[in-house]
């Protein structure tokens, strides 16, 4: 009896699959590419924020709303979200969700979406800017 189904992967092999097709940054390439016009999307939920404060500039979107609000096709988009040409880099808080949210952002065309080594923390661990989260 032969089968369709693929055998089951765990998520480590799964990062390790998705991340081998992102050129995933350090926070001090993540925060150059940011001076040059690249959106730094932040998708920690809340209490996160709040702990540990917020990326000056990025755009802050959960991650249950980021291909909504980063399609640039989609009608609940945000203002952002220009062009598939658009650099993004996911920002998580320590750079695991952040692989398979920049992969999910490829699906839709947005093919220079990229995620950060290492999350906000690492951002944090290097002296980068970091403000209070005001919610």
């Amino acid at each position: 009896m032969s089968t369709d189904r693929t055998r089951p992967v765990g998520i480590d092999e799964l990062l390790d699959r998705v991340r081998a097709g992102l050129d995933r940054v350090t926070a001090k390439e993540a925060f150059a590419e940011v001076c040059e016009g690249a959106l730094l999307v932040d998708i920690r939920y809340a209490a996160l924020r709040e702990r540990d404060g917020v990326i000056p500039g990025a755009l802050v979107v959960e991650r249950n709303e980021l291909e909504w609000r980063l399609d640039p096709l989609g009608s609940h988009r945000a203002a952002e979200a220009t062009s598939h040409d658009l650099r993004v880099v996911v920002v998580c808080n320590e750079g695991y969700a952040s692989s398979l949210a920049a992969v999910s952002l490829r699906q839709l065309g947005l093919y220079r979406a990229t995620d950060l080594v290492g999350g906000f923390q690492a951002w944090r661990a290097e002296g980068l800017p970091v403000s209070a989260a005001v919610e």
